[in-house]
């Protein structure tokens, strides 16, 4: 045998050797207890958008959304009992508003959610009390974000929008600035 072939043998014989002892060792050590119920054993949720990110405006403006909507395991198949809030704000040069949303309706599929809710609190005079949907595509670094009001031009332009509409995610997140993630919801069809 050459000495190539000898070597590889070799290295090949203790790489088996160490996975064997590894595996065997794995499977004698005891596992501690874990405080919480394992992971099969907690019920899902049905689905959910959480997460805070700017996104990103060559001319500065300092755009911010933040998310923390659900949809109860025992809701999957009403999407409209979805709970939770979300937030925005966009300011430039000191000006701007910002808005707190109460969840009204959650929808997603795959790595896109489209949210809506009913401004609860905000500085923006007439945002009160209006609907606003915002849909997120969850691309990992890369999100992407759209908003009911992108063709109008405020939310309180906003008159008799259905839950769960929103616009295509056309905007980007910044780079650095966070990250959403979407739990695609499974409902039995």
């Amino acid at each position: 045998m050459k000495r190539r072939t000898k070597i590889a043998v070799l290295g090949s014989a203790l790489l088996l050797t160490a996975g064997a002892a590894s595996a065997a060792t794995a499977s004698e050590t005891p596992r501690p207890r874990e405080a919480a119920a394992p992971e099969a054993d907690r019920p899902r949720e049905a689905a959910a958008l959480t997460g805070t990110a700017k996104l990103y405006r060559s001319a500065g403006d300092d755009i911010t959304f933040s998310f923390d909507a659900h949809l109860a395991g025992q809701d999957k198949a009403d999407p409209m009992k979805a709970t939770g809030t979300f937030e925005f704000s966009h300011y430039l040069n000191g000006e701007g508003a910002r808005a707190e949303v109460a969840v009204d309706c959650l929808v997603t599929g795959g790595k896109v959610a489209v949210v809506s809710g009913i401004v609860t609190e905000s500085d923006l005079p007439g945002a009160e009390g209006k609907r606003v949907g915002v849909t997120v595509h969850d691309l990992g670094r890369h999100d992407r974000l759209g908003y009911s009001w992108a063709a109008t031009g405020t939310p309180v332009e906003m008159d008799g929008l259905p839950k769960c509409v929103s616009s295509a995610p056309f905007e980007k997140v910044a780079k650095g600035t966070g990250d959403f993630t979407v739990v695609p919801w499974r409902p039995d069809f």
